[in-house]
């Protein structure tokens, strides 16, 4: 299988609006109201705030190309980037998601992996993210790759108040 990551640029904001609604969608829509996803699609995922996001030199988006296609992406925070902490030598995992015709090739851990090489190579001692406290999947996932969970934070979806999971994995 050819693999390869492409940084996501500001002419691919489109590519990755779509692409951000789609693995966003197929991975929550069945927990949550139509008019919280909605609300939240629009919030998150216009190319506006993508623009934004994208042109932030302390963020990386990456998109996962499999055999040409994209499969999926990645999006990194470092410093005043991340969500929280926004301490030196820790590297956020905001984004991790694949198109659900991607799902169950051990691409996800092909994701992570590259999340963590980048913390090594920028020297960072530890990667965090924040996960949905009703995604079992995810969070079973993460534990099995090492992360422990360290907190709680709240996420707000639309109009909702959800709370994530604050993980982490010690470099």
């Amino acid at each position: 299988m050819n693999i390869e990551f492409v940084p996501v640029t500001l002419s691919d904001i489109t590519q990755l609006s779509v692409l951000a609604r789609e693995t966003y969608s197929e991975t929550f829509s069945d927990m949550n109201s139509a008019e919280t996803m909605a609300t939240y699609l629009n919030e998150a995922f216009h190319t506006e705030q993508l623009n934004k996001e994208i042109s932030n030199p302390d963020s990386l988006f990456l998109f996962l190309m499999v055999e040409g296609q994209i499969a999926g992406y990645l999006k990194l925070n470092e410093n005043k980037a991340q969500s929280e902490f926004q301490e030196p030598d820790g590297l956020e995992i905001e984004r991790i998601y694949l198109k659900k015709e991607f799902q169950g090739h051990g691409l996800g851990s092909t994701l992570l992996d590259i999340a963590i090489d980048i913390a090594i190579t920028d020297n960072k001692s530890y990667v965090w993210l924040g996960v949905w406290e009703h995604n079992d999947h995810a969070i079973a996932f993460y534990e099995h790759k090492g992360f422990t969970r360290t907190g709680y934070h709240y996420f707000n979806m639309g109009s909702e108040r959800q709370k994530d999971y604050i993980m982490r994995k010690e470099l």
